[in-house]
């Protein structure tokens, strides 16, 4: 049989079936993918073969294989730095939330998401929630903040999930796709999701959830089938995100606007740090690159991955 899996929760996975049937699932025996190490063999969206087996009146499903993944969201684990977790994989694109305050999502958490994005092929829309509970001051900060990302060529959107503002948007950008949302804890993807799809009644637990941050480092992510022919992706609050098995020679390249000046560097391997005639750090000097988004590139080659929650954005020049 196959099917697509659409909550894990370490041993068991829950799978829907082609005919519509949900089945509980085991793995067979040692699970392991080429070339990843992960947590988790088998992520949520991952499209499974699997074989029922008949204990009395219970049936229960052991998958035996997986099919390749069209893409996946990978992150390192905070805590255990060794070891890495799928989020979710065969995505048509992901939502991150960001809020600038309750809690602050700091830029070099966005860059780091969006690097990850940009190494596995998930398209991403930054979706700037809370915006009815902001100052003047901080609705600047926000403008500023979208400035930057558009330019760069990602699609930005304000919405407030608890007034409804924009939410019609993220709703018809979802028709006919499989979707992800994804942020800190708090930053209210449970409730966007309710806004969206008020039959669900996921539970908006982000400060109980904030208090266990860290404590775990399996967190497993869970489809739903909306009513208006899309799918999300809900995954729990992630803390820290750290990249996975990037080079340093090849970090630049996930950023779209470095990647477009590296042919006019003076060396080919140019990592835009301290070689002479670099286009980057020229640019950067005129204001066409983002000191912000070059400190997160920074950060990212020198891997001072403990630092994934410097506030950078407050620092531009």
């Amino acid at each position: 049989m196959e099917g697509t899996v659409y909550k894990s929760t370490g041993s068991w996975y829950t799978v829907k079936a082609t005919d519509g049937s949900f089945y509980e699932c085991r793995i067979k025996g040692k699970f392991r993918i080429k070339g990843i190490k992960s947590t988790n063999p088998i992520a949520v969206g991952d499209n499974v073969h699997f074989e029922l087996d008949e204990k009395g009146e219970e049936k229960v499903g052991v998958i035996n294989s997986i099919e390749d993944r069209k893409n996946y969201i990978i992150r390192k684990s905070v805590n255990l730095s060794k070891q890495t977790h799928i989020i979710a994989a065969n995505l048509d694109q992901v939502f991150l939330l960001i809020t600038l305050n309750n809690p602050t999502t700091y830029t070099i958490f966005i860059d780091r998401f969006l690097v990850t994005a940009e190494a596995y092929q998930v398209p991403t829309v930054l979706v700037f929630n809370k915006i009815d509970t902001y100052s003047d001051a901080e609705k600047n900060e926000i403008k500023f903040l979208v400035a930057l990302y558009r330019e760069i060529g990602y699609t930005c959107i304000g919405i407030s999930a608890k007034t409804g503002k924009n939410v019609d948007r993220i709703k018809e950008m979802m028709i006919g796709k499989t979707s992800m949302f994804s942020g800190h804890s708090g930053v209210g993807k449970s409730t966007l999701i309710n806004a969206i799809e008020p039959g669900l009644g996921i539970k908006t637990a982000e400060i109980s959830q904030q208090h266990l941050q860290g404590q775990h480092t399996t967190t497993f992510a869970e489809m739903f089938d909306l009513s208006f022919g899309a799918q999300i992706i809900d995954t729990p609050g992630i803390k820290g995100f750290g990249i996975v098995d990037m080079e340093k020679e090849e970090i630049g390249d996930y950023f779209p606007e470095l990647f477009q000046l590296k042919q006019d560097c003076k060396f080919n391997n140019c990592i835009h740090m301290d070689e002479p005639q670099c286009a980057v750090k020229t640019a950067l000097e005129d204001g066409k690159v983002s000191w912000s988004r070059y400190k997160s590139y920074v950060q990212m080659i020198t891997g001072e991955d403990e630092n994934y929650r410097i506030d950078i954005h407050g620092e531009r020049k």
